[in-house]
C-alpha cells in the first residue's frame, strides 16, 4: 500500500468516529461533537494510568510515522496552500501555512523531543508533615480533556497532540480551515504512531469538519467532557473563546512585542537582535512589532536602528524623530502601537527613558514578551522587574519566545493571562495537581 493510500486508510479508521461525518448543512455537527467528546473522555482514563515509557513509545512512533508519510502530509499541504493563493492570502499567512521537508523534518524531531522529557505525571512537588503525623504530598496530575482551537499553522497539530499526550491528557484538536486538508493528514500519521504502540487512537482527536459550529460545541464544553480549551490564533479568535467559552481557558493573546533600546545599549549587539527579532519571521507571535528608542541615546541609535530596518525590507511606520531620520519611514497613527503586523512592518518611537518605556508597555502591549537592550545591569533588572509580561527579556531576541527554545519540547501556545499557566505552555503546564494524605488511624478532635 502506497503512502499517500496508507494514510487515507487511516485517517478513516483512526478517527474513530462511528457517527457519521458531518454533512455540509452542518446539522448533524452536535451529535459527532458530543461522541468525539465522550471517546476522548474514555482515552483521558486510560492515558492517566498509562506509563511514562507507553507514552514515550508511542509519541516516537509518532515522530516516525510522520517521516513515513511525508510525500502524502506535503500533497495535502499543497493543497491547502494552492487554495490560499486562489483566496489572495498575504505572504506571511502562507509561510505559516506552508509545509515542506525541513519543516516537517524539524515537527517529528519536536515530537521526539516532546517523547524524551521527564514525565510530569505523578511527580511529588512538595512533601511535609504535620506534628499530628499525617504526611502530606502534593503530585501532579493530568487535565483531562484538552480543547485546542487554532488556525493557519499546521504543525500545531503534532505539537499540541504530543504535549497533551505527554502530560496523560487526551486532546480534542480543531484545526484552521485554511490548513484543514494538511491537519489531517498530520494527524493521521500520528494515529497510526499511537496504534502500533498499543496507545488509544481516541487520545488525539481531530475535528473532521470546517463548521465553524464546532468550535461551538467545544466552547459549550461537549456535555461535560472538555476540561479546559486552549486558543491559539489571532485576536478574533482568542476574543471569541473568551467571551463564550463555559470551561476553563488558556489565553494565548496577540503577540504585541515590543523592543525597548536604551540609552546604554550596545549599537552592534542592538542592530543584530533588533533585525532578528523583527525579520527572522514576521509571522510568529515572538515577532518584534515596536521598536522602543530612549531619547538620551537616540543620537547614537535611532539612525542605525532605522536605517537598518529600511534597508532589511522592512517597512517603518515611525514619530516625528523616527521621520526625521529617513524620507522612508512613513507616519506612525495611534493605531500602529496597538497592532500586531506580523509581517515586515514595524512601529518605531522616542520614549523618555525606562520609565516612559514601561508606560508604553503598560498602554499598549499584549502582556505577551517585551524585551530591554541595555548594558546598564541595573536598568535591565528593573525591566524584568516592572514589566508585567508573561516573557521578558534582556539582551536577546524576542523570538526566543517558544517552548522549544525554553527546553519544553514544544509549546501549545503563549499563556498571557495570570491563571494556571503563564508562557510557554509545555506539558508540565499541562497537568493540575492533588494532594495525597497518609495517616496511621489519625482523627480531627
Amino acid at each position: 500500500m502506497s503512502a499517500a493510500s496508507s494514510l487515507r486508510a487511516v485517517s478513516a479508521a483512526e478517527t474513530r468516529l462511528d457517527a457519521p461525518a458531518p454533512r455540509e448543512d452542518g446539522s448533524d455537527v452536535h451529535e459527532v461533537m458530543l461522541e468525539i467528546g465522550r471517546r476522548a473522555r474514555a482515552a483521558a482514563r486510560t492515558l492517566a494510568l498509562a506509563s511514562a515509557e507507553a507514552k514515550t513509545a508511542g509519541l516516537k512512533a509518532a515522530a516516525a510515522a510522520i517521516r513515513a508519510n511525508v510525500a502524502a502530509i506535503l500533497a495535502a499541504n499543497a493543497e491547502d496552500v494552492a487554495a490560499a493563493k486562489a483566496s489572495g492570502m498575504s505572504a506571511s499567512m502562507l509561510d505559516r501555512l506552508t509545509l515542506n521537508e525541513a519543516r516537517l523534518e524539524a515537527t517529528a524531531r519536536g515530537v521526539e523531543e516532546i517523547a524524551e522529557l521527564p514525565d510530569p505525571v505523578g511527580k511529588v512537588t512538595e512533601s511535609w508533615e504535620r506534628p499530628n503525623g499525617l504526611r502530606l504530598e502534593r503530585v501532579r496530575t493530568p487535565l483531562g480533556v484538552v480543547g485546542v482551537i487554532y488556525e493557519s499553522r499546521p504543525n500545531v497539530t503534532a505539537d499540541a497532540g504530543s504535549l497533551c499526550l505527554k502530560a496523560g491528557n487526551a486532546v480534542i484538536l480543531r484545526g484552521g480551515s485554511d490548513s484543514f486538508n494538511s491537519s489531517r493528514a498530520i494527524h493521521a500519521a500520528m494515529a497510526e504512531g499511537l496504534t502500533t504502540a498499543g496507545l488509544p487512537a481516541d487520545a488525539i482527536q481531530l475535528v473532521p469538519t470546517r463548521d465553524r459550529a464546532a468550535v461551538g460545541e467545544m466552547l459549550a464544553g461537549l456535555g461535560g467532557t472538555i476540561d479546559v480549551i486552549v486558543p491559539r490564533g489571532g485576536k478574533s479568535l482568542v476574543a471569541r473563546v473568551q467571551s463564550e467559552a463555559r470551561v476553563p481557558v488558556f489565553a494565548h493573546l496577540e503577540g504585541l512585542v515590543h523592543i525597548y533600546v536604551d540609552r546604554a545599549a550596545d549599537l552592534d549587539k542592538a542592530l543584530t537582535v533588533v533585525r532578528n527579532a523583527k525579520l527572522r519571521r514576521t509571522s510568529v507571535c515572538g515577532a518584534a512589532e515596536t521598536l522602543l528608542v530612549d531619547e538620551a541615546g537616540a543620537g547614537a541609535l535611532l539612525a542605525p536602528l532605522v536605517t537598518m530596518l529600511l534597508d532589511e525590507g522592512c517597512e517603518v511606520r515611525g514619530d516625528a524623530a523616527a521621520q526625521k531620520v529617513d524620507a522612508r519611514v512613513k507616519p506612525a497613527t495611534d493605531e500602529d502601537w496597538r497592532t500586531e503586523y506580523l509581517e515586515a512592518i514595524i512601529s518605531v518611537k522616542l520614549v523618555g527613558g525606562l520609565e516612559a518605556a514601561i508606560d508604553h508597555i503598560e498602554t499598549y502591549g499584549s502582556h505577551h514578551t517585551d524585551a530591554i537592550l541595555t548594558e546598564d545591569a541595573a536598568v535591565a533588572e528593573r525591566f524584568l522587574s516592572e514589566v508585567d509580561s508573561a516573557i521578558v527579556v534582556h539582551n536577546a531576541s524576542t523570538q526566543f519566545a517558544d517552548g522549544g527554545e525554553f527546553g519544553f519540547g514544544g509549546e501549545i501556545g503563549i499563556a498571557t493571562g495570570r491563571m494556571h499557566a503563564r508562557g510557554p505552555v509545555g506539558a508540565e503546564q499541562l497537568t493540575s495537581f492533588k494532594y495525597r494524605v497518609r495517616g496511621t488511624g489519625q482523627i480531627r478532635p
